[in-house]
């Protein structure tokens, strides 16, 4: 009987591998109800949707490594990430308590919807419930001892510190505490008074060197003639900082200094705004501009909230902005390398009041060629893109900025 449990609960880890993704996006909704600060950005969010799949991955494949005698595996890398973001940003352990309980919870009931599947009845289904109930909860305990441990850990080494006081600063900021200026100025040693500009910094990829983020936000303010930033770690592959200087920061200096930047990675810029009301503002417009066009990983390297605030209404709503996209591009709303190329040309031929040679000199090529790719362009769209040339203009915007999420497969 136990090699019949064994070979059924081995056909059940392998069915619900084969349907990750769904339970993990199930994991992920469940979670973030009752804990909303484990989504308060893409950073986090993307961090506990990783820590999720991991530790799924981890019972499963502990079963399909031997059934017969399940054996607990530790933390995986994935979870240390998502518990180091929530302390850095003094979100509570309790919030990650809830979110692994309720975690817990999904996969127990995917296990048993499944369970009956497998093994409509006898002792085969009683007896493999029994054992992955004990290797999921004992997995599950042992996980959270473990992070709790390395949480007080971390939480000793931040406390008294510099940074300990440079965290709790902005953190009050942000959440709108009534903070002396002053004070808050001491703390920080970045002046308040003044104009911000915040950014988003981010990897895409599984590389995690905060290091080479703070060195691409010091050189995106030297790029602009600012002082060094203020700047605080957001996760295990974003950074959040802030620049102090007189005036709208230029954008070309921006980009420059992007281009220069490692590979994969990528910045969102907020306006600049004067004061602590401005340093809050601001930080909230980046956080923004990088949520919408965060999972371009081919998009522009460096965002700024003007470029997305045309789009913004519509963008928010992915479903809406899918559809407006395919209703108003027709074929040209294809997510494949072709269709970019057309897109991205109609798109700065456009933007150029239809003028082709100032297009081709933006794309770094001859304005024939831009005509032949407007006219192709032109027949995926069915019409002139002159007829509707704001709704064009809008859904080309869309389609740039935010991705193969608002295009057809």
């Amino acid at each position: 009987m136990a090699d019949d449990a064994s070979a059924l609960l081995v056909q059940l880890a392998g069915r619900m591998l084969a349907e990750l993704d769904d339970l993990v996006a199930t994991m992920n909704a469940a979670e973030i109800e009752v804990a909303p600060g484990l989504a308060a950005d893409r950073a986090i969010a993307e961090e506990v949707a990783a820590s999720n799949r991991a530790n799924v991955e981890q019972v499963l494949h502990s079963v399909l490594a031997d059934a017969e005698n399940l054996t607990l595996p530790g933390p995986p890398d994935q979870a240390y990430d998502v518990m180091r973001t929530v302390v850095r940003r003094g979100l509570g352990l309790d919030m990650l308590f809830q979110a692994y309980r309720r975690g817990q919870t999904v996969v127990w009931q995917r296990f048993m919807q499944l369970a009956p599947v497998i093994a409509p009845s006898g002792p085969q289904l009683v007896e493999m419930i029994d054992r992955f109930a004990a290797v999921l909860f004992a997995y599950v305990d042992a996980v959270l001892l473990e992070l709790v441990a390395e949480a007080q850990r971390l939480h000793e080494e931040m406390a008294g510190g510099a940074l300990a006081r440079r965290l709790e600063t902005v953190r009050l900021i942000l959440d709108g505490a009534p903070l002396d200026e002053r004070v808050a100025t001491g703390r920080l040693g970045y002046e308040l008074a003044r104009q911000h500009t915040a950014l988003v910094l981010w990897l895409d990829g599984p590389s995690s060197d905060n290091g080479e983020l703070e060195s691409v936000a010091m050189a995106l303010a030297r790029s602009v003639r600012a002082r060094q930033p203020l700047t605080v770690a957001a996760g295990v592959r974003s950074l959040w900082a802030w620049i102090g200087a007189d005036g709208v920061l230029r954008r070309d200096a921006l980009e420059d200094a992007m281009g220069s930047a490692p590979a994969g990675m990528r910045a969102a810029v907020g306006p600049t705004l004067a004061g602590t009301a401005g340093f809050r503002a601001s930080h909230t417009a980046a956080l923004v501009a990088a949520q919408i066009v965060g999972d371009n990983p081919g998009g522009e390297r460096l965002v700024t909230f003007a470029d997305i605030q045309p789009i913004l209404a519509l963008a928010r709503d992915e479903s809406a902005a899918a559809r407006f996209v395919a209703e108003t591009l027709g074929g040209l709303a294809v997510a494949d390398e072709r269709g970019e190329r057309l897109r991205s040309t109609l798109r700065l031929y456009l933007a150029e009041a239809d003028n082709a040679s100032l297009a081709a000199a933006r794309l770094h090529t001859h304005r024939n060629t831009v005509l032949q790719r407007v006219d192709k362009a032109t027949q995926r769209l069915g019409y002139p893109p002159g007829d509707r040339r704001l709704a064009v203009m809008t859904a080309l915007e869309i389609a740039h900025l935010v991705g193969p999420k608002v295009l057809s497969p």
